[in-house]
């Protein structure tokens, strides 16, 4: 039973609730019922009678309180089709001095005592989960769709951020009464928060609504996100220059010109070297330190020290968390692995305290005054009016249909997280008293949850036009084909003949799928001859590898290779121990490959055992003996409809795409049975079988063209399938055979009966595929 508000079945809420109610009873019982014992913990809490509680045991409750209450608020929310943040906030108002607080006021005294040594705890876990929000945000900005989508973004993000911007500042300088000010002489500061508090949107909020409409890849999806992670951006350079400005000493030309200039510099180090050092700290953290998530430690201090940076140039360290997040989803490893990590330990923990302290800010009873409500709904209506019509003109200057205006303008008026953030730094620096405040975080309230519904009926009637699902498919197929989740390449090789060929394929699938490749070498006194081969500009045998979408066939795309030198006496130990640090994908070539007697060489058999994932093992025959380097490159690839031959058919044809190599896709089918039943029944066996034939060709021509290669399609009907894969690789002198494999349940390395044969008898190279999720062609 799962213990959680509207997680746990009827029966197991009801005993919970039960156990609580008891336990409530019993604590009443013993201090004169639930007022005496609150007002009993409250006076104890303030150290005056009583029980006396530690300051970590009302520590303890707030975050209890708020993870309780914000969860249950959250699901609540969620259910209702509105983001969680949302009920985090509501969770926040309730226990603060909207509901308890009111109601309750010894209760809401008792956990939320107003002693600012006590605030201070709780504010610093809030602090924290702030940087670790701008982390997560930073590493779900996308910078490749911002580009992709170009002119419609740009004109939607710099609308829709001007006008409700100006807006903003306009109500700051002429239309809020002084006594809404912390500080009147101060007003152009306030003014430049409350102008960002209406112009940046949330981009998780977005993010959410779109994803749930399927409208994540759509045209107008991504200019929608892409707008939102500009206005994201551009908001947070805004908020640090403005908390910058914000400084002691008031406003001044130095502050803003050291402001604005250390901000530019920051980001032009952190685009250009810093990502470089970013990825390679990653890399060194995860392959070097034996202890537990090395990595997401390095992107902590990593997001620490750049917001120190930012800090020390006088802006906001929020700044600095976001571009770190911004640069952490470069990387080229580990990046979905270590977001999911990131992500738990921040919904589950300080998303909730950091939102529902904002919600504690918040007090509701201020707005019972009408001259302030009437100023609250005039803020909320400038702040849509304003979003609105920024986002629908900047549409309308980049081309989209009034429809498309429509729902991209809707989209963009969720302010939800981010409005929250800025209305809390505001607070902080004394910009913002505590009125306005209140009417802000009511604003974002209404704003998000207006935002989902109206979005969805927007974008309900947008239809999918050719263009979109054409690019649709084709990124559904990357999602979950094999190669587009490889990130890394392990690649453990000696200096024989396999061990070069393997290196040169290695080489080839590196630079032609962009995958960062770790060579280890099995000969301790040897280097791995891929650095050799790989590791330079060109491959040594003059191979060019072909990107996908490249306009040059021969694209000098740069290598990223690092040789792994072997420790220890155990070479097959090392290659396991490197095994385990994030790698996709293991190539592997040394000699000999098999024994006399037949089967895999038991040192080979020892690497393959060594690599829990997929593992391509490259052995050298015929032309590829004498000269693995240079000799001609010829791919057959026999397919069978499998999940293990399509993983294999994807290898080999991003290997033909990368060296410009001819593929042959080749579907071996049983022979038709000797006449028993008849003409009619024979006659519809062999119709049969042709057809599954030429459907599982079908399908590999469709994922050749995946990958802008066109494979020439052979169907062969034989028992004898290993003699018909090799008649065929001699009649079309292909060089390499590609065969997805799978293991066997046994003690030894086992692949099947095909596999076997064609390690004993083929004169052609082979590049087995083994994949241990699907079964291979073995018979």
């Amino acid at each position: 039973m799962i213990i959680g508000p509207l997680a746990v079945p009827i029966r197991g809420r009801t005993i919970l609730l039960g156990l609580c109610a008891i336990a409530l009873a019993g604590a009443c019982a013993q201090h004169g019922g639930l007022s005496a014992l609150v007002s009993n913990a409250a006076f104890a809490a303030d150290g005056q009678s009583g029980l006396k509680l530690p300051s970590e045991a009302i520590f303890v409750a707030e975050v209890v309180a708020l993870l309780v209450v914000g969860r249950l608020f959250g699901e609540i929310m969620l259910r209702l089709g509105q983001p969680a943040v949302v009920g985090q906030l509501l969770a926040g108002i309730v226990l603060g001095p909207s509901v308890i607080g009111l109601l309750l006021p010894d209760l809401h005294n008792l956990v939320f005592p107003a002693d600012h040594a006590q605030r201070a705890m709780i504010d610093g876990v809030a602090q924290l989960g702030v940087l670790l929000l701008l982390l997560l945000t930073g590493m779900e900005t996308d910078v490749g769709l911002v580009r992709s989508v170009g002119k419609p973004a740009a004109s939607v993000s710099i609308m829709g951020i001007a006008v409700p911007f100006g807006c903003g500042v306009l109500l700051g300088l002429y239309g809020l009464p002084d006594s809404l000010l912390p500080n009147p002489s101060q007003r152009v500061v306030t003014a430049l928060f409350l102008g960002t508090a209406l112009s940046i949107s949330s981009i998780k909020i977005v993010a959410m609504v779109i994803d749930e409409m399927h409208f994540m890849r759509r045209n107008l999806g991504q200019i929608i996100v892409a707008s939102a992670i500009i206005d994201d951006t551009v908001g947070w350079i805004i908020v640090a220059v403005t908390f910058g400005l914000a400084r002691p000493g008031g406003l001044n030309l130095f502050s803003l010109v050291g402001s604005v200039g250390g901000t530019i510099i920051f980001l032009v180090v952190s685009a250009t070297l810093g990502r470089r050092v970013v990825a390679a700290l990653i890399r060194w953290a995860n392959d070097h330190l034996v202890s537990a998530v090395p990595a997401v430690t390095m992107i902590l201090v990593i997001m620490g020290v750049m917001a120190l940076i930012t800090n020390a140039i006088g802006v906001n360290t929020v700044l600095g968390a976001f571009v770190a997040g911004v640069l952490v989803a470069q990387s080229p490893i580990l990046t979905k692995q270590v977001e999911a990590e990131l992500r738990g330990l921040v919904v589950a923990l300080f998303a909730p305290i950091f939102f529902g302290l904002a919600g504690l800010g918040t007090d509701l009873t201020l707005l019972k005054n009408p001259t302030l409500l009437a100023l609250t709904a005039g803020l909320v209506l400038i702040a849509s009016l304003g979003k609105f019509g920024g986002a629908f003109l900047g549409g309308k200057i980049g081309g989209l249909s009034r429809d498309e205006c429509l729902a991209l303008a809707l989209g963009m008026n969720a302010r939800g997280s981010t409005e929250v953030i800025v209305a809390t730094l505001g607070l902080s620096v004394g910009a913002l008293d505590k009125t306005l405040f209140t009417m802000i975080v009511t604003m974002a309230v209404l704003t998000t949850m207006a935002m989902p519904p109206t979005l969805r009926w927007a974008l309900a009637r947008l239809p999918l036009n050719k263009d979109e699902s054409e690019r649709l498919d084709r990124e559904a197929f990357e999602k979950t084909a094999f190669l587009s989740n490889v990130e890394r390449l392990l690649v453990a090789v000696d200096d024989g003949a396999s061990g070069k060929l393997a290196s040169r394929l290695a080489g080839l699938l590196g630079r032609g799928q962009a995958l960062p490749i770790t060579a280890m070498s099995l000969d301790v006194s040897q280097r791995p001859p891929v650095l050799e081969q790989a590791g330079a500009g060109v491959m040594a045998s003059g191979d060019r590898a072909r990107l996908p979408g490249s306009e040059d066939d021969a694209a000098a795309v740069p290598m990223d290779v690092t040789e792994r030198p072997i420790t220890g006496s155990d070479p097959i130990a090392a290659v396991g121990a490197e095994a385990r640090k994030g790698y996709g994908l293991l190539m592997i070539g040394i000699e000999p490959a098999t024994t006399p007697e037949g089967g895999l060489d038991p040192r080979l058999a020892e690497v393959v055992k060594a690599f829990s994932g997929a593992r391509a093992i490259v052995v050298a025959r015929g032309l590829h003996r004498t000269d693995p380097v240079h000799g001609p490159l010829q791919f057959l690839i026999p397919t069978s409809g499998t999940g293990a031959s399509r993983r294999a058919s994807e290898l080999g044809f991003a290997l033909a795409r990368a060296s410009g190599a001819s593929v042959t896709a080749l579907f071996v089918g049983d022979p038709i049975d000797a006449p028993r039943s008849g003409k009619r029944r024979r006659a519809a066996a062999a119709e049969a079988k042709s057809q599954m034939g030429a459907d599982i060709l079908r399908q590999t021509a469709a994922l050749a063209a995946r990958f802008d290669i066109t494979a020439t399609p052979v169907v062969r009907q034989a028992s004898d399938k290993d003699a018909a894969i090799l008649g065929q690789a001699r009649r079309a002198g292909d060089t390499v055979i590609v065969l997805g494999v799978s293991m066997r349940p046994s003690d030894r390395v086992l692949f099947g009966a095909l596999a076997d044969s064609l390690l004993e008898g083929s004169q052609h190279s082979l590049l087995l595929l083994v994949d241990d999720s699907g079964i291979g062609l073995a018979g």
